[in-house]
């Protein structure tokens, strides 16, 4: 079992504070690291409800905030609609993936996810007046 480090960046320069999970496979899809670390942060969201969203994708009917996604009406967020939001954010380019220093480029490649992996979850920003 190995603990993984989720770090979010953006294209402009912006580092999150990494946090971790705890994966018990030696090997698993890109396509179910991406879940698990969405279950993870709507899972800590739904037991708080703290009304802004901090997590890799934007959730339907929100909008966008300095430090998240502010939820129109309060709710619970489902895990499994926010899983599919995020694998076509992936597969739309919406953001990229980093597993130590090699970019994983589909949702079915297997990685190894050893102790301390960092995982980088690179968004892309939109350049403006492009």
């Amino acid at each position: 079992m190995g603990m993984v480090m989720f770090v979010d960046e953006t294209t402009s320069g912006d580092r999150g504070a990494g946090w971790g999970i705890e994966i018990a496979e030696e090997r698993l899809a890109l396509r179910e690291l991406i879940r698990r670390r969405v279950f993870q942060e709507v899972a800590e969201y739904n037991a708080r409800t703290p009304g802004v969203f901090q997590g890799l994708v934007q959730p339907e009917d929100t909008e966008r905030v300095l430090n998240g996604y502010a939820l129109r009406t309060p709710r619970r967020i489902d895990p499994e609609a926010q899983s599919e939001l995020a694998l076509k954010a992936f597969a739309g380019n919406g953001f990229l993936v980093l597993v130590g220093e090699r970019q994983v480029t589909g949702l079915d490649e297997e990685i190894e996810p050893a102790l301390g992996t960092e995982v980088t979850f690179l968004k892309l920003v939109p350049l403006v007046g492009g």
